[in-house]
């Protein structure tokens, strides 16, 4: 288990921005795959997005592709979740996830998640 800390939640208007971050206070994210998820209210988790430590590849959901941007800072060992025109339906608890090695997706450590809203 890796302990995750999620912040920079909070409400925001429509058409405006928000950025994430995720970091783990004690284990360097190296040789892992960083996710994010979300989950609206009534309804199930999914998939946001992710970046691969080592190699800094991203991977989206296809819906929020060009809205939403996944980045790393290693300094820091944070990864970060840039939100854009953000639209009423981006509400939601918005959690960070890792997949250790060898990164087959089982994200089996999760965060205690942070809420955005969005207000129209």
């Amino acid at each position: 288990q890796v302990e995750l800390v999620e912040s920079g939640g909070g409400l925001v208007q429509a058409g405006g921005s928000l950025r994430l971050s995720c970091t783990s206070p004690a284990r360097s994210f190296f040789g892992y795959r960083i996710g994010w998820f979300r989950q609206p209210p009534g309804k199930g988790r999914a998939f946001v997005a992710a970046i691969t430590w080592s190699s800094g590849s991203a991977s989206y959901a296809g819906s929020l592709e060009g809205r939403f941007t996944v980045s790393k800072d290693a300094a820091e060992n944070t990864v970060y979740l840039q939100m854009n025109s953000l639209k009423p339906e981006d509400t939601a608890v918005y959690y960070c996830a890792v997949d250790g090695p060898p990164n087959n997706g089982d994200f089996d450590s999760w965060g205690q998640g942070t809420q955005v809203t969005v207000s129209s």
